[in-house]
């Protein structure tokens, strides 16, 4: 499934970053496949505020579709 898909306050695991530009971008913030991210907030026609390890990120919309992840991370 894709990103733009989860649910303000689900919890997944990272499957698969499709755009290179955007996988650069989340391995500086030491999200890789297999990490777990929780999605703190989906803002109406806007980014995807997303937590990982104690650090909150925000990501737009068009790069949140060339995320894959999958349910199943720990709430």
């Amino acid at each position: 499934m894709c990103l733009t898909e989860i649910k303000r306050g689900e919890t997944v695991n990272l499957v698969r970053i499709g755009d290179e530009e955007t996988r650069t971008q989340f391995i500086r913030f030491g999200i890789s496949e297999g990490s777990r991210i929780r999605c703190l907030e989906r803002i109406p026609f806007g980014p995807f505020m997303l937590s990982h390890n104690n650090q909150e990120i925000a990501i737009g919309r068009e790069a949140a579709r060339s995320i894959f992840v999958r349910k199943g991370g720990l709430q």
